[in-house]
């Protein structure tokens, strides 16, 4: 899962938005480090990476890509979520605009940067005022993110090919987000991720 995502479900499971939203850019225990809301967050946001780096329908999208992606094809994949869950936000959500709920997102978050890693910082120079989260039902703009995130990091270079198998099986993939979104909101609704593995 990838902002938009953790966000929404976040909002779903009346969890802490900055929490999950930063924690990528948290290392070891966040009890230590953080308030006890955002540390829970920050503890949610990773059982969702756990759930789903392991669900047999996201393995199963995994196998779309070709043997020279399929390495980064769980970030891709994460993107990929993103763009799906912007593109069909007013049906999965119909009483929540995205623009309010983003809007309702960065008033969550933004008042508390100045007490969060320097890189969450910078990111959030770019994600609100760029309209990133809206911009992600555009997927010239995903090829775009991919090779932004190929050439800020040389290891991950297959990102920016990996939009080819995107085009190639975007049906197949939208088909298996409408099977694994859903199942995640559910979930998030209904508090199941506290109760997985930290």
């Amino acid at each position: 899962m990838n902002f938009l995502a953790h966000l929404h479900l976040a909002t779903l499971a009346e969890s802490s938005l900055l929490g999950n939203l930063m924690a990528d850019f948290v290392r070891g225990n966040p009890e230590e480090q953080y308030d006890a809301d955002v540390a829970a967050g920050i503890r949610m946001h990773r059982r969702v990476d756990v759930l789903t780096d392991t669900h047999p329908l996201v393995i199963q999208a995994r196998h779309l890509f070709s043997t020279p992606y399929r390495r980064v094809a769980p970030i891709t994949l994460d993107i990929i979520w993103d763009h799906f869950l912007s593109l069909h936000w007013n049906k999965l959500v119909p009483t929540y605009s995205l623009p309010a709920f983003i809007h309702h997102a960065r008033n969550q978050i933004e008042p508390h940067l100045y007490k969060t890693p320097e890189r969450f910082q910078e990111l959030n120079e770019f994600l609100w005022p760029q309209n990133w989260l809206i911009r992600y039902a555009d997927l010239a703009f995903i090829a775009n993110v991919l090779t932004g995130m190929a050439r800020r990091h040389p290891k991950l270079s297959a990102l920016s090919g990996s939009f080819q198998d995107i085009e190639q099986h975007y049906s197949d993939l939208e088909a298996l987000f409408w099977q694994f979104y859903p199942y995640m909101m559910n979930k998030a609704e209904n508090k199941d991720f506290y109760c997985l593995a930290q």
